[in-house]
């Protein structure tokens, strides 16, 4: 079964895609009145044949916005638009018998403002995507025993474990995410479902998240680092900007971010801009540096190799104002990918003095690497 939330937005949009048929329906009543079609007795008004036409082409603008809408067209709102408008116009000039139609398009606006606002921000997040995935891409090395020689131990242990060794390394990567996630320590938990797009010369990347919140109210995420600069921007309903952040602690926070995710593509920490430094047997500390930032990480692996974990220093926001936390991923489930093992499940916990803060619970579902 799937999630109740989930469940009950499908029954809502089901619900408007109705109301928006049927009112468009409704309007056929004045088509047919205007040229004696038939008998409408809920219309006392007269209809001329021109403000007829109207009708007519009304209820086939919102037959339209209703057919792109329940089929997932992102443009249906360019159609419902138009038909609101039109409908609005009519209601007016036959106000009498028409004035509760009102009602049911203030109920397509609501989702026209909606659905415009998934439109202009899926707009900005595809041409990110496309900006970063577009970008010169250097040719692939060979992860060889060469390369790899210099590494730690068990680094060289985790990459034999997660099956890249002796594969060329990638250079672009796609991910599928569904999950869980909280914005306060008590917090309610949120499903999500998200992907990401990463490149590895020059480092990057572009998490796009769909958080629901309750039922039909949702907030549409995106976590962008480029250039060596991060840019986290979330809009609920994809209009209202709740959150826009930017700066030195995102750039060191997002920096951290791709080097701890680089488990997702292990072939990437052969990349000149991280360094290596072994602690024990089981852990290592990598240190990237890109776009004038610095930051540090340590990994730790189980004895066959597979990644257990990383933590780093990575700035915390609390209320306006950023102090450095622990920041810790925790794998808890392994998982072939393409032939290669990776982490599929993970838990991300900040360490906090006032006690562990666990916001984010992640499944990984889908992997594609060197993308065309």
């Amino acid at each position: 079964m799937g999630h109740p939330l989930i469940n009950f937005r499908a029954m809502v949009k089901l619900l408007f895609f109705f109301i928006v048929l049927l009112h468009g329906l409704i309007h056929l009543m004045g088509f047919a009145k205007a040229f004696n079609y038939a008998e409408i007795s809920q219309l006392t008004q007269p209809i001329s044949k021109a403000a007829g036409a109207l009708w007519g082409l009304t209820a086939l603008l919102f037959g339209v916005a209703a057919g792109l809408f329940i089929f997932k067209q992102e443009k249906w709102w360019m159609w419902a638009l138009p038909a609101v408008l039109l409908s609005q116009f009519l209601i007016f000039t036959s106000w009498q018998d028409a004035k509760f139609g009102t009602v049911a398009n203030l109920i397509a606006v609501a989702g026209i403002v909606t659905g415009f606002g998934q439109w202009s921000f899926n707009r900005m997040a595809a041409g990110e995507t496309e900006a970063l995935l577009t970008q010169k891409k250097v040719a692939p090395v060979l992860v060889s025993q060469e390369k790899t020689a210099a590494l730690p131990p068990i680094v060289q242990t985790w990459l034999r474990r997660s099956g890249v060794a002796g594969k060329p390394a990638v250079s672009t990567i796609r991910l599928e995410q569904t999950g869980e996630m909280r914005t306060t320590p008590d917090g309610k938990w949120m499903p999500v479902e998200a992907e990401q797009y990463f490149t590895v010369d020059p480092p990057g990347f572009v998490w796009l998240a769909d958080v629901r919140m309750m039922p039909s109210v949702y907030l549409a995420g995106r976590d962008k680092y480029t250039d060596g600069r991060g840019h986290m921007l979330i809009k609920a309903l994809s209009l209202v900007t709740v959150a826009d952040a930017k700066g030195p602690e995102t750039d060191q926070g997002t920096l951290l971010r791709f080097l701890g995710e680089t488990v997702w593509f292990p072939s990437a920490i052969l990349s000149d801009y991280i360094d290596w430094e072994p602690l024990d047997a089981t852990s290592a500390k990598a240190t990237m540096s890109w776009g004038g930032v610095t930051a540090s990480g340590v990994f730790h692996f189980k004895e066959n190799g597979d990644f257990q974990s990383f933590e780093a220093d990575r700035y915390y926001d609390r209320n306006g104002t950023s102090t450095l936390e622990r920041w810790y991923i925790e794998a808890k489930e392994w998982r072939d990918f393409d032939g290669v093992r990776l982490p599929a499940a993970c838990e991300v916990t900040w360490k906090l003095e006032e006690g562990d803060f666990t916001w984010y619970r992640l499944e990984v579902t889908d992997v594609n690497y060197n993308l065309p």
